[in-house]
């Protein structure tokens, strides 16, 4: 029987994801009260508005976060973040290098990188400079070796004390989407499908998703 375990943090209002980014508003646009008077006795429904940023929870980055001429969430395949082969890869190095997939096989496959970082998830903490990310040569390594999906239990993939960001650049230049603020990675086994599907927004390059992993 197959299992699935659910690898995203739910959106609530008013939640920092990413310092210095608003948190979502959430309000009703109809209320049950108020649709009582446009339907049949015993008829009701609830149709609530959200406002956020689209950095918001667990999201997908596509090539058109950084790049103008990438594609953007709409253009993002199905083959690109579903029923990916998943590769789980733990770690408690704050700076993740290159030596960590020498022996790995991530051709094709959705490389997570699971830090534990979200326990800190709203928090503070979470946001710290500090928090575990990639090497810029790990990203080229991932890129030579043809990862098909990159993610991480982190704020941010990349270092944020410097203004650069050579992991999203270098991943987002080959067409690699990345998964960022994932969670409940230490519930994956070795053996996985994982999924990571937004909606197909224009003109955005990044967006919410369910990421979840299918095991069995």
């Amino acid at each position: 029987m197959a299992l699935l375990i659910d690898l995203s943090h739910p959106i609530e209002a008013g939640m920092t994801t990413y310092p210095g980014l608003p948190g979502p508003t959430l309000r009703t646009h109809l209320s049950r009260e108020e649709s009582r008077n446009r339907y049949d006795p015993g008829t009701e429904f609830h149709i609530g508005t959200i406002e956020m940023v689209a950095n918001t929870g667990t999201y997908l980055d596509t090539p058109f976060h950084r790049f103008p001429e990438g594609y953007d969430i709409a253009g993002l395949s199905l083959e690109s973040c579903a029923d990916l082969e998943g590769l789980c890869v733990r770690t408690d190095q704050p700076r993740i290098g290159p030596d960590l997939l020498a022996d790995l096989d991530v051709e094709g496959r959705a490389v997570l990188f699971h830090t534990g970082w979200d326990v800190h998830w709203r928090t503070e903490r979470y946001g710290a400079a500090e928090h575990p990310h990639l090497s810029a040569e790990a990203a080229d390594l991932l890129v030579e070796r043809a990862a098909a999906l990159v993610g991480i239990d982190s704020v941010n993939i990349d270092d944020t004390r410097p203004s650069i960001r050579p992991a999203h650049s270098t991943l987002l230049a080959a067409g690699i989407p990345i998964v960022e603020h994932l969670t409940g990675l230490d519930a994956v086994p070795e053996s996985f499908r994982f999924f990571a599907v937004p909606a197909p927004v224009r003109l955005i390059g990044t967006f919410p998703v369910r990421a979840f992993a299918l095991v069995g």
